[in-house]
């Protein structure tokens, strides 16, 4: 069988060109302009960042995609679903205000921002995927209008996947409240007793009130928790973890089918910055210090193989010294060179790629081309 195709470009610049224009070149290259786009409408799936967080991808990176889109006739337009927690982008208005006092607005990025599942999240389409875990999912409405589907990814960490690529953002990310809800069902946090110190930070992020502090000590209660896993990123002792096992893998499997249920039966392309890679999602009202360099970006029609290329190209980095990376991986034998499983030791984010594969949504194998 034939390798998957990942193009590749380093952040490098010269006088005559510039990191837009790489980028540009890069997805160009990649085929891009294979996809008919004439008179149809594509969706470009983004993070445009939670409040306070730096992060997320500049919007420079998606007015080079608007541009060439637009350039082979396409009506595109920025999309993202609503979130679970208590946050800047838990609605579509407050969800609005956020993209564009982060630079998505029609000004900067050349298009308009549709918020994909509505003003309260419940805009969804039931979307046939039978898979083993999902049989029909959950998607925002607008991103399953759309003819054509982009996604444009800032590869990072994260507390529950282990990574954040383009499966997280297509299949996480796709999803309305609901379908957010039913991938999270599985993988639920719980409380080391011995390292909380009843700072109350979790209870202030959940926005379901499943988390009480007694005695100093908090505990979650899993009948009102939905996963989000908001509480393990902001607690200040790692007191919160995320379960690992069986549960965790079945998130991920879950993430999987959602992503198998948005580019189905359809064209689709996937750009990757991996930039300001830091260690939790963009979903926080933060960011730490990225764990390693900037590494550059990468494209591709499959979305497995870019995970992949990616992660490889993560792990082949040097650790940034002090960052959370770096403070873990004291305690880490010298020949594992998994950056994401030593930041966040209890995710397994083989889990998604491995479920990927085997749905026929991509593959592990790919051939790296470098522009």
């Amino acid at each position: 069988m034939e390798k998957s195709k990942v193009y590749f470009t380093t952040f490098k610049t010269s006088f005559t060109e510039n990191i837009p224009n790489k980028l540009k070149r890069l997805i160009l290259t990649a085929g891009i302009k294979n996809i008919d786009f004439t008179d149809k409408y594509a969706a470009i799936k983004i993070h445009f960042g939670e409040l306070g967080n730096l992060a997320f991808l500049r919007p420079n990176y998606a007015k080079v995609v608007v541009d060439v889109v637009k350039e082979l006739g396409g009506k595109v337009f920025l999309t993202d679903c609503n979130t679970l927690y208590v946050g800047s982008r838990k609605n579509a208005l407050d969800h609005l205000d956020t993209a564009y006092v982060n630079g998505f607005t029609p000004f900067s990025t050349g298009c308009h921002v549709i918020i994909a599942d509505g003003l309260k999240g419940t805009d969804e389409e039931l979307v046939s995927v039978n898979g083993e875990y999902i049989k029909e999912a959950k998607i925002g409405r607008a991103i399953m209008d759309a003819d054509v589907f982009i996604s444009l990814n800032h590869f990072k960490g994260h507390e529950m996947t282990g990574f954040g690529g383009a499966l997280k953002n297509i299949g996480m990310g796709c999803g309305s409240r609901a379908g957010k809800m039913e991938m999270h069902s599985e993988g639920k946090p719980y409380v080391n007793q011995e390292n909380c110190i009843g700072c109350q930070m979790c209870t202030r992020v959940c926005a379901h009130e499943g988390i009480t502090v007694t005695d100093k000590k908090a505990s979650i209660n899993h009948e009102k928790c939905v996963g989000c896993g908001r509480c393990i990123g902001v607690c200040p002792k790692d007191a919160v973890e995320a379960s690992f096992g069986a549960s965790n893998d079945i998130l991920n499997y879950k993430m999987a089918e959602y992503s198998k249920a948005v580019i189905q039966n359809r064209p689709h392309f996937h750009i990757s910055i991996v930039c300001d890679v830091s260690p939790n999602c963009d979903c926080h009202a933060e960011n730490d210090i990225p764990i390693i360099p900037n590494v550059g970006m990468f494209a591709s029609f499959d979305p497995v193989a870019l995970d992949v290329a990616c992660v490889d190209a993560c792990n082949r980095q040097p650790v940034i010294a002090g960052s959370v990376l770096s403070e873990h991986k004291v305690n880490v034998q010298e020949e594992n060179h998994d950056h994401f499983h030593i930041t966040h030791p209890d995710t397994n984010w083989k889990s998604c790629i491995e479920h990927a594969e085997k749905i026929g949504i991509g593959s592990q194998e790919y051939e790296l081309i470098e522009i």
